[in-house]
């Protein structure tokens, strides 16, 4: 597995594990990155990943659950949520990783860690939202994060 793959394998376990568990999630990324150490760069990047998503979430979902209305928002299963979150957040917020990259790794996280059908799910909605990929960074201008 390719070194960033881990890392945001890490950033996702972290957050599913803030979503269900509502662990504070600094201390719940303490704990992982214990569990399974990264070099400094690619814990700094889980780091960027965690505190990138995590006070953005209500907005994520939001603007997911608007682009992908097909998939309703409250069905979908946690893990895939925190994928979600993490690929939109990658490529309209953070602009360091390119469209085709985030959602590439978004699926390959779902084979991982999500259900057989979840990497065919987890594709489908963020092509829905590829779709409309410049309209959706404009929604997260304000947030203060946005480098796009």
């Amino acid at each position: 597995m390719k070194a960033r793959t881990r890392a945001r394998g890490i950033a996702l376990q972290v957050l599913y594990e803030v979503d269900m568990a509502d662990h504070p999630p600094a201390q719940a990324l303490t704990e992982r990155l214990e569990e399974d150490p990264l070099a400094n760069d690619l814990a700094e990047f889980v780091r960027q990943i965690v505190f990138g998503v995590f006070p953005l979430r209500a907005h994520l979902d939001e603007v997911i659950a608007r682009y992908a209305p097909e998939w309703p928002f409250d069905q979908i299963a946690a893990i895939d949520r925190n994928i979600l979150r993490i690929s939109v957040w990658e490529f309209a917020i953070s602009g360091a990783t390119p469209l085709k990259v985030a959602i590439n790794e978004a699926v390959e996280l779902a084979k991982q860690f999500g259900s057989d059908s979840a990497p065919r799910f987890v594709n489908g909605v963020l092509g829905s939202l590829a779709e409309r990929e410049n309209e959706i960074k404009q929604l997260f201008k304000g947030t203060g994060q946005s480098k796009t």
